[in-house]
């Protein structure tokens, strides 16, 4: 799992799988950017290329920290496959989904 931190608390691109096996250092990794910051934390999922059930959690326990936080978690550049999920388990409904790309200012690194 790649996490790059583009912009500290505002925008965190994941790339990879984000299951069982990485779903810690992601948990950290966005733990701490709602914590050092206000406003949308962006999470550009890209370069995602698998999320199980667990990773799922993942993102409703940050979605959660965030709200509590006075925060709003905005999902963006969701893949098809992984946008199918969410609509699938309903978090479509919980998660916020950018429809629309964000430019960001530095791609996942390869």
């Amino acid at each position: 799992m790649e996490i790059d931190v583009l912009r500290a608390g505002e925008l965190v691109a994941l790339g990879g799988r984000l299951g069982a096996t990485t779903v810690a250092d992601v948990r950290n990794a966005l733990a701490d950017a709602v914590a050092c910051g206000s406003g949308d934390l962006v999470v550009d999922l890209h370069a995602v290329v698998l999320v199980d059930a667990t990773g799922l959690g993942v993102l409703v326990g940050a979605h959660r920290r965030a709200d509590r936080a006075g925060r709003r978690l905005v999902l963006q550049r969701v893949p098809e496959r992984i946008d199918r999920l969410l609509v699938a388990t309903r978090l479509h409904r919980v998660l916020c989904v950018e429809r629309r790309a964000i430019l960001v200012d530095a791609p996942l690194s390869a």
